[in-house]
């Protein structure tokens, strides 16, 4: 095996072994028996488990950024996207929606870095911040920008776009989370998302 492939298959696995058990139930030598090589070994792609932990949050976020990229949500720049949410209907708003819910829920990456976050977040301070930027603000501030644009220019009614933020992105956090502990409510879910960004669309 490539290097390169061997340290990837590290991540992953450790990404898979993190978000089943947090990442102080897990050993490096249980990374290692799970890519199939021996502990030291490892140590030749990364000097400790905080590195390979470091190493995941930071492909994460890369993936993440490409991945949604595709579908005109970039939450690193609210300013691409404005122009994709002027006078956009209910139904291609509700596409948005799905598209990045049901990402969200089904590229196993990205699924379990949201698990393993889960429960690191109360493992540390830092850890605690990462999750509340990464998985709160950084989305709250994503759509407050849209919202105070769309509010610029006389798309939605005057309102505060923080708290219209807010409003917003609550729900669709609440359904995620949902899903993530019952899965197979997510029919359920996405009718329920459906009618949030119908009724928001309506209200706005």
């Amino acid at each position: 095996m490539k290097q390169e492939d061997t340290k990837q298959k590290i991540l992953d696995k450790a990404l898979e072994l993190f978000s089943a058990r947090g990442y102080d139930c897990v050993s490096v030598g249980q990374i290692a028996a799970a890519v199939g090589i021996k502990a030291p070994s490892l140590y030749n792609h990364f000097p400790s488990k905080q590195a390979i932990f470091d190493a995941i949050v930071e492909a994460t976020a890369a993936q993440y950024e490409t991945d949604t990229n595709k579908i005109d949500i970039h939450v690193q720049n609210a300013g691409q996207d404005i122009p994709v949410f002027t006078e956009i209907t209910a139904d291609r708003l509700f596409d948005k929606v799905r598209q990045i819910f049901e990402y969200s829920l089904h590229n196993p990456a990205i699924s379990r870095f949201r698990r393993m976050m889960t429960i690191e977040q109360f493992r540390s301070p830092e850890l605690a911040a990462l999750y509340s930027r990464r998985y709160v603000e950084r989305v709250l501030t994503y759509h407050a920008d849209i919202f105070r644009a769309l509010i610029a220019s006389g798309e939605i009614r005057q309102e505060d776009p923080d708290a219209l933020a807010l409003l917003y992105v609550a729900p669709v956090l609440t359904l995620i989370g949902v899903c993530d502990r019952q899965p197979e409510r997510e029919g359920e879910c996405l009718e329920k998302l459906r009618q949030h960004v119908e009724l928001f669309f309506r209200w706005e």
